[in-house]
């Protein structure tokens, strides 16, 4: 573990703030809280973090209007930690760049494994070195600066939207089902949550639709899985 990731801890009880920063000290990270949106903006605008975990309901400004200032300056994590347990809530959020969703009362450790496999699958994004760029029509994959270009035009995507990408492009012929995507980025065993890998790629695909809207880069092979287009 590095205790020089930070992560930054946006919740407003303060009991379960306590909790969530042993948490992350105890899998080695160095935690930071805060205890609303306003405050939590502050320290995003001043600092560099390597993850954010995040509750909805805030004073000040809203979990979703930090999740909207995250994901449009950054690429790093966010996990939401929230009492919402609506189906609508947490696709909403996956679908503004969330890279993953917890309900309250949470397990231990399971928020503790997730911290760690979310920050597995984002240095894993970032480290990715086997080629300098990957090509497919004029959609340009380059590892080393770890950027996406459509029609020459840069694309911003998550951790999570890139890996997905990059697992799509190292393979081209391959059919992946949910499954394979799912164990493949998240690096976890599949149980059937269609809506996690159905957001995240939902949220790619948009992405490369408007970049080049005359053209259709992941197909869907019915009954199989996905694939890139060729």
């Amino acid at each position: 573990m590095d205790d020089s990731v930070g992560i930054l801890v946006v919740e407003d009880d303060e009991d379960i703030s306590r909790l969530l920063c042993s948490i992350i000290s105890k899998n080695g990270y160095k935690p930071k809280p805060a205890y609303s949106g306003t405050e939590a903006a502050i320290y995003l605008e001043n600092e560099n973090w390597n993850m954010v975990l995040l509750d909805l309901m805030l004073p000040g400004l809203s979990g979703e209007e930090i999740l909207r200032e995250v994901t449009k300056k950054s690429d790093i994590p966010v996990i939401i930690i929230s009492a919402k347990h609506e189906t609508q809530t947490k696709i909403d959020a996956l679908r503004a760049g969330a890279d993953d969703y917890i309900t309250k009362p949470f397990d231990i450790e399971e928020v503790s494994a997730r911290i760690d496999s979310c920050l597995r699958r984002y240095r894993g994004a970032a480290d990715l070195q086997k080629n300098s760029q990957i090509r497919h029509e004029d959609l340009i994959m380059d590892i080393d600066a770890k950027k996406v270009s459509v029609n020459g035009t840069d694309i911003k995507l998550t951790a999570i939207e890139y890996e997905i990408l990059y697992l799509l492009m190292s393979s081209p012929k391959k059919v992946f089902t949910k499954a394979n995507l799912f164990e493949h980025v998240w690096r976890e065993e599949f149980y059937g949550d269609d809506n996690t890998v159905n957001v995240h790629l939902s949220n790619l695909r948009g992405k490369l639709s408007r970049a080049n809207p005359s053209e259709e880069y992941i197909e869907t092979i019915w009954g199989m899985g996905y694939r890139l287009k060729t």
